[in-house]
């Protein structure tokens, strides 16, 4: 249950002691899951028999649900809760900036260029590559990896359905590998993909957090970083991350067979400026 929204919806029916108990938990739900009864009924200037109301009005079996309610939803974070730090409306522009800049630092002096090593070998022995990715960063990114690495030979597929995931997982072998992208790394229908193919003899590059499930999986991974800042307004910035860990990853692979590659890039724009014409450096493909 999402007890505060439960709040919030009912609150034009609220008595006017109800209404300062819904206002006192709206605005601090940590005092609120953490008081004690009597400490509720004092702040908010009413009985426990109203409190007990209060808690049958908004869904809760009783007012020891609601208090675990309330712990439930403090859980999820104060930067969700409370509306301190908002920028004004011209300043954030910077602060996504400086977001972005400050996680492509970071990441890039976590790389290890001998993991970046790895994958490239991973990546050279495999007949066929999937890409897995579920959610908004980690579809688009395992799209990415498509779009890089097509223009380089590599035989790439791309996946962000959980069925087809597992239909793909179970026909796979070792000569096969799969490209597992996410920010976070617990997505559960992207770990038991990717546990099937392992099963299967799939080699497995992860691209997620380093402590997640998702690395314990992986054969190779290159490490994410995921602080998130208490801005939450913004899309993340560790995105940028995912995307710059791609960026270098598609340049090893090119640069593992450069004269090759360099004639494979030749023959794409030959095909592109027969198709669309335009300037000599206009980004390739895109």
């Amino acid at each position: 249950m999402d007890i505060l929204y439960q709040i919030r919806a009912r609150q034009d029916s609220f008595s006017a002691g109800e209404g300062r108990i819904a206002r006192l938990m709206l605005d601090d739900v940590g005092f609120a899951s953490a008081a004690s009864l009597d400490e509720l009924a004092l702040r908010a200037e009413v009985s426990t028999a109203t409190l007990s109301r209060f808690a049958r009005t908004v869904g809760c079996r009783d007012l020891r649900d609601l208090r675990l309610q309330l712990a439930q939803a403090s859980g999820v974070g104060s930067r969700f809760l409370d509306p301190a730090g908002t920028p004004e409306q011209s300043a954030f522009y910077g602060q996504i900036v400086g977001d972005i800049e400050s996680t492509l630092r970071q990441h890039l002096s976590a790389f290890d260029e001998s993991r970046f090593a790895d994958a490239v070998k991973l990546l050279g022995k495999a007949r066929m590559i999937h890409a897995f990715g579920m959610g908004g960063c980690s579809t688009l990114c395992s799209d990415e990896l498509q779009v890089r690495l097509v223009r380089f030979g590599y035989p790439i597929a791309v996946c962000h359905d959980p069925v087809m995931m597992r239909v793909t997982a179970a026909s796979l072998d070792a000569e096969r590998a799969v490209i597992a992208c996410s920010l976070t790394g617990i997505t559960p229908e992207l770990l038991e993909a990717v546990e099937l193919a392992r099963s299967y003899g799939a080699r497995i590059l992860a691209i997620t957090r380093a402590d997640s499930p998702l690395a314990q999986l992986a054969d190779v991974l290159l490490p994410l970083q995921g602080v998130e800042t208490s801005f939450i307004y913004k899309p993340t910035a560790a995105r940028y991350g995912m995307l710059l860990a791609i960026d270098v990853l598609a340049t090893e692979l090119a640069l593992a067979n450069p004269e090759d590659n360099r004639e494979r890039l030749r023959r794409i724009k030959l095909a592109l400026d027969d198709y669309r014409g335009g300037d000599d450096h206009l980004p390739l493909g895109d």
